[in-house]
C-alpha cells in the first residue's frame, strides 16, 4: 500500500543529490565550451577582430548562468516537492480508505465464520436427531412386531387398523400394554374350557381342556384323558406317559398327589416324540468302522465260548482223577491206575498216564516225559488265548480310527457347507462317537474275560505238574501231601508255561 510513497521519496532524495551535481558539471562545461570558443585555433579566421573578454566578465557570466539553473531546479525541486506532498496525501487517504475495507471484510470474514460454524452445529445436531428417531422408530417397529408375534402366540389379534395407521404410537402403546396385562393375568390362572384334542392313537375327541396358564394343559374326555402337549397349528394331543390321574383331580378342583404335566413353551410349535434308536440304527451311525468293531466283537464272544469249553473239558473232575490214581499207586495196582487215567478226559488224566507209563525210567527221563506231556497239553489250554487279547488290544485303536476318519469327514462338510446347519455335521460325529464307544465296549469286556481265562489256564497247568510229581513221589515212596511242588518242579512248570504262553504274552505286547 506505502509503495508508491517510497517511490517518490527515492525520487526526491535523488533529485536533491543530483542537482548540485549537476550545476557544477554545467558550469565546467560552459566554462569549458566557452575556453573552446576563445581558443584561436577554433575559429582563427573568425575570432581575429573579436574584442577581448576580460577573467571578471567572465566571472559574472558563469555566475549569472549558475543562479539561473539553481532558480530553475529550485523551482523543480519545489515543484516535486508539492505534487509528493499532493501524492503522499492521496496515497494515505486511499490506504486509509483500504483499510476501513480491509477491517470491515474481516469483520464479515469473522461473522460468516462464526456463522457457518453455527449452521455446522445445527446440521449435526439435526443429523443426530435425525438418528435418534430413526432409531426409536426402529425400536418402535421391532417392538410390534414381537408384541404381535406374541399376542397371536396366544390367540390374541391385534386390529390391522391400527398397526397400518401412522402417527398414533401412543395409541399403539397404550394398547399394546393393556392386552400385555391382560394376558399376564390370563397366564397366571387356571382355565376350564371345552375344546377338542388328539388321543394317543391320533384320533380327535371333544372334552374339557384345563389350561395351566399357557404354559401346560390338560384334557379330560370319556375316551382319554392326560397331559396335553402342542400338536402344531394350535392343536393338543395326549402326551404318551400317565397323566390322567392329575387331569382328572384339576377336574374336579382337587389337589392331585402327584402333580404330572408336560411343560410347553408355545402351542404352535408341535412336540414330536423322540423314538429311541434300536442297536442296528447306533452301529449304522458308526458307519463302516462301526461294522468292523462289532464283528471282532462277534469274533471275541465266539472265541471265548470255545476258550471256556476246552479249559472247561481239561480241568473236569481234575481233584477226583489225581487221588483216584495216587491211592491206586500207593497200594501197588499201576494197571488199575492206568486204567483210571483211560476213564478219564481230562489233561491231567493224560499227562498221569504218560506219568504212569514212565514210573519205572530213570528220575530225570521221568520229568522229561512229563514237562512234555505237559507241553503237549498246553497248546489246547492256550488255544485263542492270545487272539482274544489281540482283539482286546485292536479295538481301542479301531474306535480311534474311526474318530480320525468322522472328525476328517466333519471338517469336509464344514469346508463345503459351512456351519449352518448342524445336522449336516452330525454324521460324522456320529462316527467319531459311535466307533470309540463300540471299541471300548468290545474292549474292556475282551481283556477281563481273556486274562481270566489265561489265570484259569495257567490254574490246569499247575495242576497237572503237581499231580504228575505226587504221582512220582507215590511211587518211590516219598511223603505225599497237598502242597505245591518243589522248587526244581516249579521251576520246570514254570519253564514250561511260559514257554507255552510266550505267543500269548508276545502278541499282547505288540
Amino acid at each position: 500500500m506505502n509503495k508508491p510513497f517510497v517511490l517518490l521519496s527515492a525520487l526526491f532524495l535523488a533529485v536533491s543529490f543530483i542537482l548540485p551535481a549537476y550545476a557544477e558539471e554545467s558550469v565546467s562545461v560552459e566554462s569549458v565550451s566557452q575556453d573552446a570558443v576563445a581558443t584561436p585555433a577554433a575559429k582563427p579566421a573568425e575570432n581575429a577582430n573579436a574584442p577581448q573578454r576580460s577573467p571578471a566578465q567572465e566571472k559574472i557570466d558563469l555566475e549569472t548562468a549558475y543562479k539561473r539553473e539553481f532558480a530553475f531546479l529550485d523551482t523543480q525541486k519545489r515543484e516535486l516537492a508539492e505534487r509528493l506532498k499532493k501524492y503522499q496525501s492521496s496515497t494515505q487517504a486511499e490506504i486509509r480508505d483500504l483499510n476501513n475495507k480491509i477491517a470491515v471484510m474481516d469483520r464479515a470474514s469473522v461473522d460468516r465464520s462464526a456463522r457457518i460454524d453455527q449452521l455446522n452445529a445445527m446440521l449435526a445436531e439435526a443429523e443426530r436427531s435425525e438418528a435418534a428417531a430413526i432409531e426409536r422408530s426402529d425400536a418402535l417397529d421391532i417392538t410390534y412386531a414381537q408384541a404381535e408375534t406374541s399376542l397371536k402366540n396366544h390367540d390374541k389379534e391385534i386390529p390391522s387398523s391400527l398397526m397400518e395407521s401412522t402417527g398414533n404410537d401412543i395409541t399403539k402403546v397404550a394398547y399394546l400394554f393393556d392386552q400385555a396385562f391382560k394376558l399376564m393375568r390370563e397366564l397366571g390362572s387356571i382355565q376350564k374350557t371345552s375344546g377338542a384334542f388328539f388321543l394317543e392313537n391320533g384320533k380327535q375327541t371333544e372334552g374339557e381342556i384345563i389350561r395351566l396358564g399357557h404354559i401346560a394343559a390338560y384334557g379330560v374326555s370319556d375316551q382319554g384323558s392326560g397331559s396335553l402337549v402342542p400338536a402344531g397349528g394350535g392343536d393338543l394331543r395326549i402326551w404318551r406317559d400317565s397323566t390322567a390321574d392329575s387331569a382328572i383331580a384339576f377336574s374336579k378342583n382337587q389337589q392331585p398327589d402327584t402333580l404330572q404335566l408336560f411343560i410347553f413353551e408355545s402351542r404352535t410349535q408341535a412336540i414330536d416324540e423322540t423314538a429311541e434308536k434300536t442297536v442296528l440304527e447306533v452301529i449304522n451311525s458308526g458307519g463302516v468302522i462301526g461294522w468292523v468293531i462289532v464283528g471282532l466283537g462277534g469274533l471275541v464272544v465266539l472265541l471265548v465260548f470255545i476258550r471256556i469249553y476246552l479249559l472247561r473239558s481239561n480241568s473236569a473232575n481234575t481233584q477226583q482223577i489225581s487221588d483216584q490214581v495216587i491211592q491206586q499207586v500207593i497200594d501197588g495196582d499201576l494197571e488199575g491206575a492206568k486204567k483210571s487215567c483211560k476213564t478219564g478226559s481230562s489233561a491231567i488224566a493224560r499227562v498221569l498216564s504218560n506219568t504212569l507209563h514212565h514210573l519205572k525210567d530213570d528220575r530225570d527221563h521221568m520229568e522229561s516225559v512229563v514237562h512234555e506231556a505237559i507241553l503237549r497239553e498246553s497248546g489246547a489250554l492256550d488255544r485263542f488265548g492270545s487272539a482274544i487279547l489281540v482283539i482286546a488290544s485292536v479295538s481301542p485303536l479301531l474306535g480311534l480310527l474311526g474318530t480320525v476318519t468322522g472328525m476328517i469327514a466333519t471338517f469336509d462338510v464344514i469346508t463345503e457347507f459351512g456351519t449352518g446347519d448342524p445336522k449336516l455335521l452330525s454324521g460324522g460325529i456320529s462316527i467319531a462317537l459311535v466307533t470309540t464307544k463300540l471299541g471300548l465296549i468290545i474292549a474292556i469286556p475282551s481283556l477281563l474275560v481273556g486274562s481270566v481265562l489265561s489265570a484259569w489256564a495257567r490254574s490246569i497247568k499247575r495242576d497237572m505238574e503237581h499231580a504228575a510229581l505226587r504221582v512220582t513221589n507215590a511211587f518211590l515212596g516219598r511223603p505225599i501231601t497237598d502242597s505245591e511242588p518243589p522248587q526244581s518242579a516249579q521251576s520246570g512248570s514254570a519253564d514250561a508255561s511260559e514257554t507255552s504262553m510266550t505267543p500269548a504274552f508276545s502278541t499282547q505286547a505288540g
